[in-house]
């Protein structure tokens, strides 16, 4: 029995060895108005699980930045199950202020114009699998079209 509860606190100890982290890439930003001050945005993110069993995505905050200015940060409201090997679609909430925003505006307007934006997505992600949980950062940047 207690060569068992070894085995087991080892394979716990082991899981960041073990587990792959997840990838997010962000797919799409959707702006819905709240109020004259405030804005929803809505970032479609991809979270790819690369390994050979399911994950469970217990929590994950994030802070959002465009051009290298913080519009907002935002969590996930609920768990969210990531099959084994595919990639699960999400939609991450941030609340912003049109003060946040100012600076990004005219990146907005300039990006409809046909320039990219860029983006960076950081956080803390609680991720639950078989054998244990697992906290990690992690960090995304990129530039949308």
């Amino acid at each position: 029995m207690l060569l068992l509860f070894g085995f087991s606190l080892f394979l716990v100890s082991c899981l960041g060895w073990i587990l792959e982290k997840p990838s997010f890439v962000l797919r799409e930003i959707t702006l819905t108005p709240r109020s004259l001050t405030e804005m929803t945005l809505l970032l479609g993110l991809d979270i790819q699980n690369p390994n050979r069993f399911d994950l469970t995505l217990k929590s994950l905050e994030y802070t959002v930045y465009l051009n290298n200015e913080e519009i907002g940060s935002g969590h996930l409201e609920k768990e969210l199950l990531i099959p084994s090997s595919s990639i699960t679609r999400m939609q991450a909430p941030v609340a912003a202020s049109f003060k946040n925003l100012a600076g990004s505006l005219k990146s907005i307007i300039s990006g409809i114009a046909g320039k990219d934006m860029a983006y960076k997505i950081e956080g803390k992600a609680n991720v639950k699998a078989l054998y244990g949980s697992f906290n990690f950062p992690f960090s995304k940047e990129g530039r949308i079209p």
